[in-house]
């Protein structure tokens, strides 16, 4: 036990120690701040407004047509989503039920509901992992490899004939800072 002589000084060392600490930290965010700064805009110029403005629009315009052309499949915009994750997962990333609500940005609960809508019109199937008998591994049927395929196909055709478009949205806003080069290749983009 430590006599009433020590005390003082462990907590003396205490302190200093906490206070270096919290030196040390601070010194760190005001690198980070600093260094962010630096790199960030202090004004976000109209050219920016607009180009941000034009990018979201091209993505709804990609978006709204993706929806049309998975009704006119016969499939919800939903459950399209949810085939094109299944089919287009990374190499070696299973199609478990929760990496899939995880890839479309669902709650586990959701997911499972729309796999349920999905397994009953027999595009997908569920069956329980061979390791681990708790995990539920989903696989397209060939009906909904045709149907998915069928939306692809088209989808993919779009973005050939329309993808510079969205490509240059997105340039106008990431060229910004070089030399000031990125507003004015914007404005020779979209003169009228």
């Amino acid at each position: 036990m430590a006599s009433s002589d020590q005390r003082p000084v462990n907590n003396k060392l205490q302190a200093e120690n906490r206070e270096q600490g919290a030196a040390s930290r601070a010194a760190v965010v005001t690198h980070i701040v600093v260094r962010y700064t630096n790199k960030v805009a202090k004004e976000i110029t109209t050219a920016e407004y607009r180009a941000l403005a034009a990018l979201r629009y091209r993505i709804r315009l990609f978006l709204r047509e993706g929806d049309a052309a998975a009704r006119t499949a016969g499939l919800e915009p939903q459950q399209y989503l949810m085939l094109l994750a299944i089919r287009g997962l990374p190499e070696g990333v299973e199609a478990t039920i929760r990496t899939l609500a995880e890839r479309l940005a669902l709650k586990h609960h959701s997911a499972v509901e729309l796999l349920d809508r999905l397994e009953v019109h027999g595009l997908v199937r569920r069956s329980r992992s061979r390791d681990d008998r708790r995990r539920v591994m989903v696989s397209l049927m060939p009906r909904g490899e045709r149907m998915l395929a069928e939306v692809v196909r088209q989808r993919i055709s779009e973005l050939r004939g329309m993808g510079a478009v969205l490509v240059e949205a997105m340039d106008a806003l990431l060229e910004r800072k070089q030399e000031g080069r990125g507003k004015r290749k914007w404005r020779e983009r979209n003169r009228d």
